[in-house]
């Protein structure tokens, strides 16, 4: 086992996935980190641990959380519908503070686990324009875990790693595809059934079709 390792924020869709397969190659221990936090659906969780077990990672981990409880978005809020037709603007699927939330408990258990880096596959080219997706709140994330943790405060720092920032859904098909990813495994769906399989029209299935379609690989994805 090698003492290079990283947490890394699985949510169980393509975009993570990826994200996982990236870190393996490059040597890391890969801890992954998933949220079981009011959404939709239980699919994206299902896929996650296979794909954790797929890519042989060190230790998945799976956090309990009730972002439901505060709603505000159509996924975590039955009542709002989620949009299948394209919309201005930031999207009714922004979950409100869902990435930093997510950020700060992967940065505690990097400072458990002795790990710098933590990776998170959000992307800035080919996404649904959330304001905690942006080159800008990656950056801002990374200076403030190294204010705020013991390790930061002495020396040891961390490492906020977005390796998709800048890349098509196309070029991080293709990247997953050159990693050994299984894309048949995950689930992007905002809404997808118990048995994962997708909608085909919500605003993350428009863009993962449109990712294997402009790679040209053959997409994996069931739909209902």
């Amino acid at each position: 086992m090698t003492d290079k390792k990283a947490v890394i924020l699985l949510s169980g869709g393509l975009d993570s996935a990826t994200v996982v397969a990236m870190a393996k190659a490059d040597g890391y221990a890969c801890y992954t980190i998933s949220f079981d936090y009011g959404q939709r659906h239980r699919s994206e969780l299902q896929a996650a641990e296979r794909v954790a077990q797929q890519l042989g990672v060190a230790e998945h981990k799976v956090i309990g959380l009730n972002l439901n409880g505060m709603g505000g978005s159509a996924l975590t809020d039955s009542s709002i519908a989620v949009p299948e037709t394209p919309g201005e603007g930031i999207p009714v699927t922004y979950v409100p503070a869902r990435n930093t939330v997510f950020l700060s408990l992967a940065l505690g258990w990097a400072e458990v686990l002795g790990a710098r880096d933590i990776f998170i596959g959000v992307n800035a080219v080919d996404y649904s324009g959330y304001p905690d997706c942006r080159p800008e709140f990656v950056d801002a994330f990374e200076r403030m875990a190294n204010l705020a943790t013991k390790a930061g405060v002495e020396g040891q720092g961390f490492r906020i790693q977005a390796p998709l920032q800048f890349l098509s859904k196309a070029q991080i098909v293709q990247a997953g595809m050159a990693e050994g990813v299984d894309y048949g495994l995950t689930v992007s769906c905002y809404q997808a059934d118990d048995d994962g399989r997708a909608c085909g029209k919500c605003d993350s299935c428009r863009l993962r079709a449109a990712g294997f379609s402009e790679a040209g690989v053959k997409d994996p994805t069931r739909y209902f």
